[in-house]
């Protein structure tokens, strides 16, 4: 539990996203973060510094991102929004983990972290 609050492998925020490193885009599939994530966790301390602990990071970085710009996008053009979060929406790593564990292993290479965000969202706040 300690190991995984030290690594902040995953911290996201959908609400602050921040400036997302160039090569970050969002399109790394399920099956392939999560190798990367449970990797990590595997080498417990000695993950600190690995250039996939950035690499995660942006990939969730990127996806929030692009979340964030189509529920603003929607919203400014009078759409109906894809989901409905609070304006201080907040997701621990945990979380965005367990939920792409929910993926059956045989659609992970073909899901996307991006497509991940815009399911985990809109299943935790759907719009009324």
């Amino acid at each position: 539990m300690a190991l995984r609050k030290s690594l902040l492998v995953l911290g996201l925020t959908v609400s602050a996203v921040t400036v997302t490193p160039a090569w970050a885009s969002g399109d790394m599939s399920v099956a392939t973060f999560l190798a990367k994530a449970d990797s990590l966790k595997a080498k417990g301390l000695g993950a600190i510094g690995s250039p996939d602990i950035k690499l995660l990071y942006g990939e969730a970085q990127a996806a929030g991102a692009e979340y964030k710009a189509k529920i603003e996008a929607d919203r400014k053009a009078g759409r109906e929004p894809h989901s409905c979060p609070p304006s201080k929406a907040k997701m621990d790593s945990n979380a965005f983990l367990s939920h792409l564990r929910s993926y059956p292993a045989a659609v992970r290479p073909k899901t996307t972290i991006t497509t991940a965000m815009f399911d985990v969202m809109k299943k935790r706040y759907p719009c009324p």
